[in-house]
């Protein structure tokens, strides 16, 4: 353990990477499992503000920072630590003590956890560290009285989801336009398993599941600004991986600062008296996104079942959308597949055409057949005798 020149500890902070696997036969967890599981560890680590370790070792955590996979959550953890051996011996213990104490957590077991320092921080830090105490057994003290208030996964109660219905029948004025029919309601089909109750929960789910969509932007864009690196190299975003995953590379914080005006805009104009149809083909990927929120918001509500929502779906889309073919805009087929184009360069031109009006890429193409229509030239009919 190393000294300082007055005799005192000398802390180091230590980057660990640990993760913490469900049990192995738990199906693939769903996007809002994953959402719970990350705020649950992400509660129970913000809480913790003290270990201590041995002879009165402090061991202070830093910071951390939880991504859930469908198959397991991964933590980066940043603690304060005497040495390399306390850093470690500790992020287990108090993740192991963590999961024990959250009931739906409690057969989750903690999996990889060591320390990943660059190559000189890590040498520096091995070199400071005494074999006798690298292989002392580290006793951790925790104080958890607080989690003990934490609910675990176990879902919303019975009151919480009419709370939730409530809150969705209150936001359903806000969907402007779309009126009961956009959503597959026939007043004159007695038949129709569309009623106006389910109707009006629908609506409210997809102006909650906008607002929701929203704030997860913002959480995206901070971890790419954070990072400064692309989509593409991290595992887990909340917005940012729905969207379709070859362009992955070019989704970096400013495009998801672009992204998320687009959205902004997309909310004022759903709540307005008319719908004209989506502006360009980033507010199609909205649209879609916000369904998927709207789903979710109406399973914690505790309706999913009781509804055809993918019959309402369908409907939502069929208005929403006005006859443009999402698929093929999000995903168009290449007229050309020989052409000798770079991919990141067609990538990067995509995403550009993804946030251009539809009726200015309308004008450039009848701009561009008048153009080719005058460079070819006249025929001359003249015949000759």
């Amino acid at each position: 353990m190393a000294d300082g020149r007055d005799g005192t500890l000398r802390h180091v902070e230590y980057q660990l990477a640990a993760e913490v696997n469900p049990p192995v036969d738990t199906p693939a967890l769903d996007a809002l499992q994953r959402h719970g599981v990350a705020a649950l560890l992400d509660e129970h680590l913000d809480l913790l503000a003290e270990i201590e370790g041995p002879d009165g070792v402090e061991i202070e955590p830093v910071d951390h920072q939880v991504s859930v996979r469908p198959d397991a959550a991964s933590i980066t953890w940043v603690l304060d630590a005497p040495a390399l051996a306390f850093a470690e011996d500790a992020a287990r213990q108090v993740l192991g003590e963590l999961l024990q104490r959250t009931e739906l957590l409690a057969d989750w077991t903690v999996g990889r956890c060591e320390v990943t320092a660059s190559d000189e921080i890590l040498a520096a830090a091995l070199a400071g560290v005494d074999n006798d105490d690298e292989a002392e057994e580290v006793e951790i003290e925790i104080d958890l009285e607080e989690l003990d208030v934490l609910t675990g996964l176990d879902g919303p109660s019975e009151a919480d989801r009419e709370a939730k219905r409530e809150r969705l029948l209150e936001a359903a004025g806000a969907l402007g336009e779309f009126g009961a029919e956009a959503l597959g309601y026939d007043p004159d089909d007695p038949e129709s398993e569309v009623s106006e109750a389910a109707v009006t929960l629908v609506a409210g789910a997809l102006i909650a599941g906008l607002e929701l969509l929203t704030e997860e932007l913002f959480v995206d864009i901070q971890t790419l600004e954070e990072a400064g690196t692309p989509a593409s190299e991290h595992e887990v975003l909340w917005v940012l991986h729905d969207l379709p995953t070859q362009y992955a590379g070019h989704y970096t914080a400013l495009f998801a600062k672009k992204f998320l005006i687009n959205t902004a805009i997309l909310g004022y104009r759903l709540a307005q008296p008319e719908w004209d149809g989506p502006l360009n083909t980033a507010e199609v990927l909205a649209i879609r996104l916000v369904e998927s929120a709207a789903r979710n918001q109406l399973e914690i509500a505790g309706i999913v079942s009781a509804f055809p929502l993918d019959e309402m779906f369908e409907a939502f889309e069929d208005y929403a959308f006005g006859g443009l073919d999402a698929d093929e805009l999000i995903e168009p087929e290449s007229e050309d597949e020989d052409a000798d184009f770079d991919e990141d360069d067609i990538d990067e031109l995509v995403l550009v055409d993804w946030f251009e009006p539809f009726l200015e890429i309308e004008d450039d193409l009848e701009e561009d057949d008048e153009e080719d229509l005058e460079a070819v030239e006249p025929v001359d009919e003249t015949v000759q005798a």
